[in-house]
């Protein structure tokens, strides 16, 4: 089941405890502090569940060493400051603030150094969950995942502003903890993840982008209240993910999530304005807007004017 949660190591700390914290928040994990003088006093957790991915910020605040095999998951672990050294099959792995490190599932990690500065936003990602984005993203079941992602990227940057988006949502947030809109935003997060970590596939560049992007236009406009993915898209236009962006992007100018943004925003326009709805939280829910202030923000910038006011003339 999908749930919402943050957990905070409350006041009295011991090493075992935290690590047991970790373990269950994270991943299960053995650990090593490096400076025996140094204690759990600093540790610091919290935790977002959304269905098969997790979000944790984790910062042991000494220098540590961890061993993990990260079960049935991928670890993708950004350091936020200081140094996280990471061994796995024998390739060592050095991120700082602006790369993140890609730990595989079911094999043996060592992280021989976690900085006494190092606080790290960890991603989790269930592993069948993220195969099955793998195919849909890159059309290729075999696309290999680097041990490092770049952050300064366009798409690793735009992937890291998503989590942090959603590592601070509200603890209280009744939409988060639905879980077809959790199982959305993860799928959201994995594509991105996927889209900044995989390379371009120049076989896809043959796809007759004009007839691909009709195709997703009528699905979107058919059904706009449908909890769309970028990886959804990908599936009715029968090309990768990456592709239907620069489909679109060299013939419509916008995203395919900008264009059902568009579409959904219509719908509610055209429901205000006809008096049929009671509230403006109602309709824009029922057309696929989960937040609030984002929908607000993009009504008022296209229609200019805030939706309570077409409500009420």
């Amino acid at each position: 089941m999908s749930q919402l949660q943050r957990l905070e190591i409350p006041g009295d700390r011991e090493w075992d405890a935290a690590s047991s914290a970790v373990s269950d928040a994270y991943f299960p994990h053995t650990l090593t502090p490096l400076n025996g003088r140094s204690t759990a006093d600093d540790v610091d957790l919290a935790v977002t569940v959304l269905g098969p991915l997790r979000i944790a910020r984790i910062g042991w605040g000494a220098e540590v060493a961890i061993h993990s095999d990260h079960p049935g998951a991928y670890g993708i672990n950004v350091p936020l400051g200081g140094v996280l050294e990471t061994s796995v099959a024998g390739h060592t792995v050095v991120s700082t603030s602006g790369f993140a490190t890609v730990n595989p599932p079911d094999m043996p990690a060592e992280i021989t150094r976690w900085s006494d500065t190092c606080t790290i936003v960890g991603v989790k990602i269930d592993r069948d969950f993220l195969q099955q984005e793998v195919v849909r993203v890159a059309g290729d079941p075999a696309a290999t995942i680097p041990d490092q992602l770049d952050l300064h990227s366009p798409e690793g940057a735009s992937w890291f502003r998503l989590v942090q988006t959603l590592a601070a949502q509200p603890t209280d947030d009744p939409l988060l903890a639905n879980p077809l809109v959790a199982e959305q935003l993860a799928g959201s997060l994995t594509d991105a993840f996927l889209l900044a970590a995989l390379p371009d596939d120049p076989a896809d560049r043959l796809a007759p982008r004009p007839r691909i992007i009709t195709r997703v236009l009528d699905a979107l406009r058919a059904d706009p209240a449908r909890a769309w993915t970028a990886a959804d898209m990908a599936d009715v236009a029968g090309v990768s993910v990456r592709r239907l962006q620069e489909g679109f992007k060299e013939y419509v100018g916008r995203s395919p999530r900008e264009c059902l943004v568009e579409i959904r925003l219509a719908k509610v326009h055209d429901e205000l304005v006809a008096g049929t709805a009671t509230s403006v939280t109602d309709v824009a829910l029922k057309w696929g807007f989960t937040h609030s202030g984002r929908f607000a923000a993009a009504f008022r910038h296209k229609y200019g004017t805030p939706p309570s006011h077409v409500l009420r003339d």
